[in-house]
């Protein structure tokens, strides 16, 4: 199984980025599909996860949008009105578990190697 994520860089506060994940090996598209965030310091952060509906962290509500296309088994973030508190290493990661559950890194047994997004002026 690999995930790949791209598409990090330096933005400036209320910007925008937009982060890809190509996908491929997994035993099939049930896997719930997810994005996690970690700052320097700080623990990995659930930010969003879409398996049979599609989960928001409260802080990235309303400003990120997760998509799906299992026909290029690819998964997006769009990051819009970024805040430099939305600077992380984000990383892309694959879990077989469902609901509320996923809101967890432990249940991810898959992830990419992380992009570095950085919110600056």
């Amino acid at each position: 199984v690999q995930l790949q994520a791209f598409g990090g860089g330096l933005v400036q506060p209320g910007g925008s980025l937009r982060l890809e994940c190509a996908v491929s090996g997994l035993p099939n598209r049930a896997y719930t599909l997810g994005w996690f965030r970690q700052a320097p310091g700080k623990e990995r952060e659930f930010v969003v996860a879409t398996g049979r509906r599609t989960y928001y962290s409260d802080s990235v509500k309303g400003r990120f949008t997760m998509s799906r296309d299992n026909a290029k088994d690819m998964v997006s973030l769009q990051m819009n009105s970024l805040k430099p508190e939305d600077t992380a290493v984000y990383y892309c990661a694959a879990s077989p578990y469902y609901g509320a559950s996923v809101f967890s890194p432990i249940k991810f047994d898959y992830w990419g190697q992380g992009t570095q997004v950085t919110v600056s002026s």
